[in-house]
């Protein structure tokens, strides 16, 4: 037994029979990740390959018998292969942050809720935090307002734009306030309880003020297109 069992061990796998090869490439290339990653040339060149091999199993002897298994294994191997280097990159560039500043303000989260945030923050003298989460409260109450939409990956000069076309008269403060937001929340800015006071003041004015889309923006602001 142990001898027969050593023998096995010793043995080297078994090649896959033509069958056997064309089924792993089909089932290896349908997974999702390959064609969610594929660019759009590659599309028809993933389709022709997997059409050509499940033609390997038509009976057709012109086709049937001139291909070697050794060649179709390489072949797979090579598709494969290709087919992870070129998913790749794609996918990291999902995994990575957009490129932009955006505000990231959570739908699912109130402005009292981040007007919470802000406050714990400031009561820790944490300045840096309590300005982003306060401007993220001034951003959250305009949506609930609908005086803007919500949008996913705005930034907050795009906030400030748009706010201004609502709120022409604090169009200096909604310009100062986004500049303070980005410098913190993406730069290496330092915050003062100034900073975060000057926009407790603006959320409260915003807050009471009431929209006027008529008026032009008191700095002349470009709204977002």
């Amino acid at each position: 037994m142990h001898s027969t069992l050593g023998r096995t061990l010793a043995e080297p796998p078994v090649e896959p029979d033509r069958q056997e090869a064309r089924r792993w490439a089909v089932e290896e290339l349908s997974k999702p990740v390959y064609r969610d990653a594929e660019p759009d040339w590659l599309t028809g060149l993933w389709r022709q390959f997997t059409e050509w091999l499940r033609s390997l199993g038509s009976g057709d002897p012109a086709i049937d018998g001139g291909v070697a298994v050794p060649a179709i294994g390489v072949t797979i191997i090579v598709l494969i292969a290709g087919a992870i280097l070129l998913a790749r990159p794609r996918l990291n560039a999902r995994r990575r942050r957009p490129d932009r500043n955006d505000v990231d303000a959570d739908p699912s989260i109130s402005p009292a809720e981040y007007r919470r945030l802000a406050a714990a923050a400031a009561a820790r003298a944490d300045w840096r935090t309590a300005v982003v989460e306060q401007f993220r409260a001034i951003v959250r109450a305009a949506e609930e307002r609908t005086i803007i939409d919500p949008l996913p990956g705005r930034t907050a000069d795009e906030v400030a734009g748009q706010l201004a076309g609502a709120f022409g008269s604090h169009a200096a403060e909604l310009r100062r306030a986004a500049g303070i937001f980005d410098g913190v929340r993406y730069g290496n800015a330092d915050a003062a309880s100034g900073d975060h006071a000057g926009m407790v003041e603006l959320d409260q004015l915003l807050e009471t003020a009431r929209p006027d889309y008529g008026r032009t923006a008191a700095d002349h602001l470009e709204l977002p297109r």
